[in-house]
Parts: C-alpha cells; sequence; structure tokens
C-alpha cells in the first residue's frame, strides 16, 4: 500500500490514488474519468512519482502546462524545476531531482520520435483527452504502438473530465478493455441562470451584462469564458467604469507575467476574462461565478480554397458542463449562460475531433516519420481522413520532406528536427540562405506565433516587436532559439528580405493585385483574399497611392484567413513583394503552356506563363495545333448553341423532316435535337472544322449541306417520298410542308384545295398531314384533319366571314365542285 502523501490536498481523486496505481502497474494502460475540481491534473502525478515512477504528463496548451507544473511544485512546497519541472516548446525547468514533467503533447510527440524507446520515463499522463487536440490524439497513438512494440512495459494513463470512458478503455486495452477509476466531484452545488442576447446585441455586451448581473448577485471573484483575445480586449472595455473590481483578461498570446496575475487571487475582487484555456486544467482560485458566451473559436481547413481559419462555432454540452463546474471548485456557485435556455439541448454533446477538420501537413511528416504514412498501422479515436491527408503528403513532396515513395528524405528529418510545421521549418531553412539567419528566424518565429502580429503588414509588425511591443521579449527569446538551430551560410547575404521568407514557407500565397484600384488579390493557389481599408494609402485627390500593402502589385502573404459568410478570404498579415521575389521563391509554380479555348465568343489562343493561377504573360500564338483548335471550335458550339453555323429555311426544313423520320421510323434516321447534333459534331462538320479558325468561319457553314452527311444509307435515297418537301396542291402550286409541329401540316390558301376530299398523308401512308387553311391574305382561317367534314360543316362559316372581307376572291358555295385557284386570282 502506497502512503497517502501528507502535503497534498483532501481532493475527491485522492481516494482512488492507490486504485491508479494498482490499476496502472497490473494492466499498464487504465482511464481516469474525474470531473473539474477533483484534483486529478495535480495529485495523480506526484502520487505515481511516490510509487518510485517518473512520469511525464501530456497537457495540451503552454499556459496549463506551466500552470499544472507550478501548483504541483507549491503543493510539494517546492521551486518550480525541482521534484516537478515542466517543458515548452523554447523553455524547460527542470534538474537531476525531478520526478514528474509536465510538457505540452506536441513537445512530447517529438521527444518519442527521437526516442521511441521513451527513456527515462515510466508512465506517460494524458490530461484532457477529451478535448481531441490534434497533438494529443496522435500522441496517444504514438504510445500504444510504442507499448506494442519497444516499450511494453511503459504506463499510459488517460485523464478526462468528459469523455465516454467505454471508448477510450477500449481505445487502449489490447484483448479487453482497460480498467476505468472513477474519482466523484465535490458536492459544491452549482446552479445555473440564462441571460439570452437582446435584440442585435453583440457577444461583448451580452457577457458584459451577465458580469454585472454575477457581480450583483454572487460573491467571490467572476471567470468570464468569451471566444478570443479580440473580444476579450472589447469587454474589458465595456467593464472597465466597474469600481472596486480588477478586470483581467486570460489567453495564449500574453506574456507569462500577465498569465501569472490572472491565475493569482488578489486583494481585490476579481473578473478574469478568459478563453478555453481555463476550462480545464487551470485552476482560477476564488471563482464563485462563471460567465459562459456559449461560443469557442476553433481551426477549420477549408481544403478547397487552401485556407485555414479561425471559425466562432457553438460550444458543445461537455464544454458548457465544464466551464460552469469552475463556478463550484471552491464552494458554491452560479453559471450565466449567454443563450437561452430552450437552446441548450440542442447543443452538439461532445466536441468535433481535431483530426476531422485541421490541416494535417505536420500530422503526415510525423507519421512517415514513424513509418507508417498513411497511419493504418496506428490504434486511433478516429483515424486521419484520407484526403486531407494526402494533401498534407503532396505539400511535404514539394517542399522536398519526402520522396516520391513517400518515404521522409534528410531534408525532411532535418524538418522533423526543428519540431516547427514544415512550411516553416522549409522558410527557416531556404530563408536562412537567402535573407540571413536573423531575418528568417525573426519572421518564421513571427509567423509560428501570429497572436503577435497586431498589424497587417509584416515590416510594421517587426519594427514594434523589434522595440517594445507587446510579447517582444517572448517574439527576441523565439528568434535567438530559431536563429542558432540553423547554420550560417559561406557567403552571408543581404539581410532584410522578409518578404521573400514568407513565400518560401507559403508559396501558394504569393499574390498579385487584380487590377490598380483593387483591395483584392488573386494567390497562386487560386483563391481570392481581401485587403482591410487600413492599407489603401490616398492622395488629397481620392487617388489611391504606392504606400501602404494595397500599394504594392505583389504580396507575400503570410496570415489569410477565409470568412464563412463571404466569397473570399482576407488578409491579416502579409509583405510587399515583387514579380522577380515571386519567380525566384516558387519557381516549381512557373508553367508556359499553350492554351486555345472559345472565350469571349471567339477562339483565343495564346502562349500563357503563369506562377499558379496568376498570369504573368500572354502572348498571341499564331498557329495553334490543328486538334487544340478543333476542340476549342466544338466549345464554341456546346456554349454558344448550333444557332452559331449558318441556317437557312432549307436547313432548318431538313432538319425538321431528319426529326419527324426518326419519330416515325426510328433508326437509322438520325435524331437531331440540339443535344445530339452537337454529339455528333465531328462527323456531321467535316470537312468545314478542318477548314475553320475562328467564329466568323464557323458562321459561314452552309448547316444544311452538312446536315445531309447524317443521311442514312441506302435510305437516303427516299428522304423526298417519305418526307417530301412540298406537296402539290389542286391549284397546281407545290406547297411547302410545315414540319416544325408534332404533326406535319401544310399552310395552304382555302381557294387552292378546291375539290379535296382528303388530306394527304406521307411516310409510307403511315402520317395524315394537318391542313392549315389560310385566307387570302395568308392569315390562319381554319386547322383540320378531315377536309370532307370540312367542306359539309366548317366551310360555310369560314366562307360567310371572309367573302365580303375578300370580295374579288372565289367563295362558291360547292367547294368540292369549283375550279382551285392561286394567290393573286379572282374567282
Amino acid at each position: 500500500m502506497t502512503r497517502v502523501l501528507p502535503e497534498l490536498p483532501d481532493l475527491p481523486v485522492r481516494s482512488v490514488l492507490d486504485e491508479i496505481g494498482e490499476e496502472l502497474d497490473r494492466n499498464g494502460t487504465t482511464v481516469l474519468v474525474a470531473p473539474p475540481g477533483t484534483g486529478k491534473t495535480t495529485l495523480v502525478p506526484p502520487a505515481l512519482a511516490e510509487r518510485g515512477l517518473r512520469v511525464a504528463v501530456a497537457e495540451p496548451r503552454r499556459l496549463a502546462t506551466r500552470a499544472a507544473a507550478a501548483r504541483m511544485a507549491e503543493l510539494l512546497g517546492e521551486q518550480v524545476g525541482d521534484r516537478v519541472g515542466y517543458a515548452v516548446r523554447g523553455e524547460r525547468r527542470s534538474s537531476a531531482n525531478t520526478r514528474v514533467e509536465v510538457v505540452t503533447s506536441g513537445l512530447l510527440v517529438r521527444r518519442l520520435q527521437s526516442d521511441p524507446e521513451l527513456s527515462g520515463v515510466d508512465v506517460v499522463m494524458l490530461d484532457e483527452c477529451h478535448e481531441r487536440h490534434l497533438d494529443a490524439d496522435l500522441l496517444l497513438a504514438l504510445l500504444l504502438d510504442a507499448r506494442g512494440g519497444l516499450r511494453p512495459d511503459l504506463r499510459v494513463l488517460a485523464a478526462s473530465a468528459t469523455v465516454a470512458g467505454d471508448r477510450l478503455a477500449n481505445l487502449l486495452g489490447e484483448d479487453t478493455p482497460a480498467p476505468i477509476v472513477q474519482a466523484h466531484g465535490q458536492t459544491h452545488p452549482v446552479g445555473t441562470s440564462h441571460i439570452a442576447p437582446l435584440r442585435k446585441e453583440s457577444t461583448e455586451n451580452t457577457v458584459a451584462r451577465a458580469v454585472r448581473t454575477a457581480l450583483d448577485e454572487q460573491h467571490g471573484d467572476v471567470l468570464a469564458f468569451l471566444p478570443g483575445a479580440r473580444e476579450i480586449a472589447r469587454t474589458r472595455d465595456l467593464l472597465a467604469g466597474e469600481s472596486d473590481v480588477d478586470v483581467l483578461p486570460l489567453h495564449g498570446r500574453l506574456p507569462t507575467g500577465e498569465q501569472d496575475t490572472a491565475l493569482q487571487q488578489g486583494k481585490r475582487r476579481r473578473v478574469v476574462l478568459s478563453t478555453a484555456v481555463a476550462e480545464s486544467s487551470l485552476t482560477v482560485p476564488g471563482v464563485r461565478a462563471v460567465v459562459d458566451s456559449g461560443l469557442s473559436r476553433v481551426s477549420r481547413m477549408d481544403h478547397r480554397r487552401g485556407l485555414s481559419g479561425l471559425v466562432t462555432v457553438r460550444a458543445p454540452q461537455a464544454i458548457t458542463e465544464q466551464r460552469a463546474g469552475r463556478a463550484g471548485r471552491e464552494g458554491p456557485g452560479h453559471a450565466y449562460r449567454c443563450w437561452p435556455e430552450h437552446e441548450h439541448s440542442a447543443l452538439a454533446r461532445y466536441p468535433e475531433p481535431e483530426i476531422r477538420t485541421a490541416e494535417l501537413t505536420r500530422l503526415a511528416l510525423e507519421l512517415a516519420c514513424w513509418g507508417t504514412p498513411d497511419g493504418s498501422a496506428l490504434r486511433w479515436w478516429d483515424a486521419p481522413p484520407a484526403g486531407p491527408l494526402a494533401a498534407g503528403q503532396a505539400v511535404l513532396t514539394a517542399l522536398g520532406a519526402l520522396d516520391a515513395s513517400g518515404a521522409v528524405t534528410a531534408r525532411g528529418q532535418r524538418m522533423v528536427e526543428l519540431g516547427l510545421h514544415p512550411r516553416l521549418s522549409r522558410a527557416l531553412l531556404d530563408g536562412s540562405a537567402r535573407a540571413g539567419r536573423r531575418t528568417a528566424a525573426e519572421v518564421v518565429a513571427l509567423l509560428d506565433d501570429d497572436g503577435l502580429a497586431r498589424d497587417t503588414e509584416l515590416a510594421t509588425a517587426l519594427r514594434k516587436l523589434r522595440g517594445k511591443g507587446p510579447g517582444s521579449q517572448r517574439w527576441r527569446r523565439e528568434v535567438r532559439r530559431l536563429e542558432g538551430m540553423v547554420s550560417a551560410p559561406k557567403d552571408p547575404p543581404d539581410a532584410g528580405d522578409e518578404a521573400a521568407v514568407v513565400a518560401l514557407a507559403h508559396p501558394e500565397r504569393l499574390a498579385r493585385r487584380r487590377s490598380p484600384r483593387s483591395r483584392t488579390y488573386l494567390m497562386s493557389g487560386g483563391t481570392a483574399v481581401e485587403l482591410p481599408r487600413s492599407e489603401v494609402r490616398e492622395d488629397p485627390s481620392g487617388m489611391p497611392t504606392s504606400e501602404g500593402l494595397a500599394g504594392s502589385e505583389w504580396l507575400a502573404i503570410a496570415i489569410a484567413e477565409r470568412d464563412p459568410n463571404r466569397a473570399h478570404g482576407f488578409v491579416r498579415l502579409a509583405a510587399r513583394a515583387d514579380q522577380q521575389l515571386a519567380e525566384q521563391t516558387a519557381p516549381g509554380l512557373l508553367s508556359d503552356t499553350d492554351e486555345i479555348d472559345w472565350h469571349d465568343g471567339d477562339v483565343r489562343a495564346r502562349t500563357v506563363r503563369r506562377l499558379g493561377s496568376i498570369v504573368l504573360s500572354d502572348k498571341a500564338l499564331e498557329t495553334p495545333p490543328a486538334d487544340a483548335l478543333r476542340a476549342a471550335l466544338l466549345e464554341g458550339l456546346r456554349t454558344e448553341g448550333l444557332e452559331l453555323l449558318h441556317w437557312d429555311a432549307d436547313a432548318r426544313q431538313l432538319r425538321q423532316r431528319l426529326a419527324f423520320l426518326h419519330r416515325t421510323f426510328g433508326d437509322p434516321w438520325p435524331t437531331t435535337g440540339e443535344a445530339d447534333l452537337l454529339a455528333a459534331a465531328e462527323t456531321w462538320l467535316e470537312p468545314e472544322l478542318s477548314a475553320a479558325a475562328g467564329r466568323t468561319d464557323l458562321e459561314r457553314i452552309d448547316a444544311g449541306t452538312a446536315l445531309r452527311r447524317l443521311l442514312p444509307w441506302p435510305q437516303a435515297g427516299r428522304l423526298d417520298e417519305l418526307a417530301p418537301d412540298r406537296i402539290e396542291v389542286p391549284s397546281g402550286a407545290r406547297v411547302r410542308l410545315d414540319y416544325s409541329g408534332e404533326q406535319p401540316a401544310l399552310p395552304v390558301r382555302v381557294q387552292e384545295v378546291f375539290g379535296w376530299t382528303s388530306v394527304p398523308t406521307i411516310a409510307e401512308g403511315r402520317v395524315a398531314v394537318l391542313m392549315r387553311l389560310l385566307d387570302p391574305a395568308g392569315r390562319p382561317a381554319a386547322v383540320t384533319g378531315d377536309l370532307e367534314s370540312f367542306w359539309s360543316n366548317g366551310y360555310r362559316q369560314v366562307r360567310a366571314e371572309l367573302r365580303g372581307q375578300y370580295p374579288k376572291h372565289s367563295w362558291p358555295e360547292n367547294p368540292l365542285t369549283a375550279s382551285p385557284s392561286r394567290p393573286g386570282r379572282s374567282g
């Protein structure tokens, strides 16, 4: 039996500390389900260390990593770096006495890649598994794989506040599920109220209103959750008038000192405005009221546009429960939810796993280094989706990190060692050779911590960081670290080519302005982005000047995000560039192609030089290849229709006659609908297509002559017999049949068919012609399919109506015995 550590507080998880240790000894893997405030983050690791184990605790965020280590060291009465230490990228505090080290999930993945046996570690505790961060999911998969091979003795403890324990236990277990240990939370009750937004009220105003209510109704400090730093700043301004209250921000972009201040109870009452960093493993002391905006900001990848974006979404129920639980850690509390109560049940239950929504280039490199490029050899909560993973592999191949077979190259190994996103690794390595180590390190440090950028123009953002702007100390520390990781070139370049470093990281974001006065740019990847209006400088007359980012024809865009409500993205950080820089930094995107297509109503033949989707030059092509020209002409016909050809009355009549024969007899008589004729255009339009070069030539093609090529052999000889163009009527005239309707019709004046007793038939007598009888002026007088009935009945009414109108024409009482007459003759 392991002794209970006397220096640890009496939190609910103490009752299961021995059970956790025994299950890990017996099974190697265990799931700990414990609500917020039970002490799982701060009590379990020291208790495991007391059993003689060396413990690595994986946290999803840097802020939580430092805070957890500080809290454990405080409980032990020691300084951080003694028995409890921590490590985040670029910073480590530990010693030979360290038995518990808190690290970020991403950093532990790096250690595991460089040392698959994870030497010096006996147990890994994965904290806050339910948050489903990409690094945490990957770390769990790699740890389970290591246990199955090199380190069967490595213990893995997965701890979570809200996760479905059974699913996690099945994942951790091999033949049988891993044991689940549960620690029940404290009994401090937490009430809930809903403060719904007023009509057109902003999130910040609703939260500020709820904070004031909490200050009036509750005791203790208030913790308010907002989606991001911008909302925190606005809400802080709204609460600036509150007396006797300290309003403090808390988010990952703050300097360490300001973060520590927000995590320490002060002399006055506090309102802590926090992002998601305070949802789980962090403890904010003194809090007895929580205000929840109900919103979270998450990264989403738009694979079609090639842009990732921070999207504000509704927080799922599991997250809102965690947030509310923060009010009950030290005593009875209350949670104020800024949405209507009836909407709560419609919220999603759990967060969307990041692996389903994120850009996967970095994951693809980690998997390739582990020896399973598609990840199929690993056990996942959710396997990486094939499409985004393949897209990430394509990026790595273009960067030289993977070879044609998908294996990691020496360059790829170097990128992994740098611990950066592969794009930033490439920018640091190649940028150092082009722009110098210092410039490359400065730009990469900013791109890797984009919260440091308060300005859209990169040069301005760097100038402020080189001074004493917000975050400059953290930035300088990272610059020094990065600068020391790359060797200096033999012939140092002229430093300062900041745009080139950006372009090396994101060649697909090289962009060219669409027009001289436009704020919209087309990126080489094919996506349009827009600069903020603040980047447009105007002279006194209102004309744009060359100053500001909008005054540059070319940009190297460092950060561009998508807006789900707009057709294009927007630029958050960019540097001025030019075409020469674009071509030098992205030679793989350059192409010279001959393009022959149908454009704006005619054939366009040109030689085009492009950088990705950006047209650099466009020259006319004098002699386009025949097959490409033919394809363009056919495209024109499909686009504009067959009316592009010359159709006289005879051609239209032939088309209608063929359609009639196909309806009546079927094959081999051809169909002549638009789609059918277009599909067979290369057959019936030869040789005219071969001789054509553009729209004018198409308009000269005699469609009737060409159409006769579709006549079937030997049936073609019976065309005039089966579907005659004209029929001779009693007057002796040959009248053209009308085949435009479903039934062929004969438009003829009444006087010309005196004496006819039956309508003519065509198509071997199968089809009776519809008689469309006209008055002397050629206007419709009657329509009939039965002449005998018409002469007996309908003719009398026609005669009565028209006789007075056309007195010079013959209107006999008995049309069957009257002589027919042609137009113009009087009877």
